[in-house]
């Protein structure tokens, strides 16, 4: 009797790639709680239409393609991509600005290079850049904490704007909305003042912005995570982080009045998010393990230039974009040497 044989390898691999998407999706809750818990139903909000317009728009670019949906709708990758671009987005901003962004990003950043496995950038930061350059005003209009806020939205009241651009009876946007920490920092630092007159914002705590700073020990939190089940590896959050942090710490212990200290930045901006959550991916990162370690330094190093120096408040999206770019010549020139190599 003739039994049905199957080539190598015989053993299952133990991670396969829709168990990883769900670890990655559980990590992501302690940072979307503590995001809807500081700035309201609004990021929820976002999350279900971008996840919606994700699966939606994989699902028209399978059938185009002639894929089959089920192995890829299931496989959670849209899923992530969808929520990671949703936690960057305004939490009051309108319906159509993440379902354009995810729509965009899983069209021409994944489907047009040919799918999973062969996107050079990651395509939840090209919708956001896209986004950011196309509809600025929409992607700075960011609601403040609820301990700032005049009127904190319910979500009926967070429905209404985000669906109908409904303010509630009596609120008006500046009671809402307003500059972020890293936005407020660039912006008060273009104008002459110091750091130490910045701090005594009502934005601002001594080691964050207002509700941020959970917010970035949070994905922290996940990111610790991911790296204990080994779905990452250490050495691009951690390069990334390192690198940032001395460069922040030299500026500052240089010109403590115009720059501000490491730990504000840590824990103010996306760099926790980006440096776990983003960064790592392991379709659009360096590969080797030299690499990585270039890799999450040129991100840290250009994370800290766009903000300093340049004209976006932060720089997370664009420095992992450039080094994406980066990432083939990076792992041309780190490679592994062989298995069973010996010594000369």
């Amino acid at each position: 009797m003739r039994f049905p044989t199957t080539t190598s390898p015989h053993v299952a691999p133990a991670n396969a790639l829709s168990q990883l998407m769900r670890q990655v999706l559980l990590a992501l809750i302690p940072g979307s709680v503590a995001a809807i818990y500081f700035f309201g139903w609004g990021v929820l909000i976002n999350i279900l239409l971008s996840v919606a317009a994700g699966l939606l728009s994989e699902a028209l670019m399978l059938a185009l393609r002639g894929r089959p949906l089920k192995p890829f709708l299931s496989d959670g990758s849209v899923i992530v991509s969808a929520w990671l671009l949703a936690v960057c987005l305004p939490p009051l901003a309108p319906w159509w600005l993440p379902v354009v962004g995810i729509s965009f990003a899983v069209v021409f950043a994944k489907h047009l290079y040919g799918g999973l496995g062969y996107n050079l950038f990651n395509p939840a930061m090209v919708g956001y850049a896209v986004l950011l350059v196309s509809f600025p005003k929409e992607m700075t209009q960011w609601g403040l904490p609820h301990s700032l806020a005049e009127h904190p939205l319910g979500m009926g009241e967070s429905l209404a704007l985000v669906f109908g651009g409904a303010l509630p009876p009596g609120v008006a946007w500046d009671g809402l909305s307003g500059a972020t920490p890293l936005n407020l920092y660039k912006t008060e630092l273009g104008q002459g003042l110091s750091w130490d007159a910045m701090t005594q914002a009502a934005m601002f705590t001594p080691w964050g912005g207002i509700g941020w700073q959970w917010m970035a020990l949070a994905w922290l939190l996940g990111g610790l995570w991911l790296l204990w089940q080994k779905v990452i590896t250490w050495r691009i959050p951690v390069s990334i982080l390192f690198t940032f942090t001395l460069l922040s710490l030299g500026f500052h212990l240089y010109d403590p009045a115009h720059f501000a200290p490491p730990l504000f930045h840590l824990l103010s901006g996306g760099l926790m998010l980006g440096a776990f959550f983003i960064a790592t991916d392991p379709v659009s990162a360096a590969t080797t393990a030299r690499g990585q370690l270039i890799f999450g330094a040129g991100i840290g190093v250009l994370v800290f230039v766009i903000r300093g120096f340049a004209g976006f408040p932060d720089g997370v999206a664009f420095a992992v974009l450039l080094m994406n770019i980066a990432a083939p010549l990076i792992d041309h020139y780190t490679p592994a040497k062989p298995f069973g190599r010996q010594k000369s």
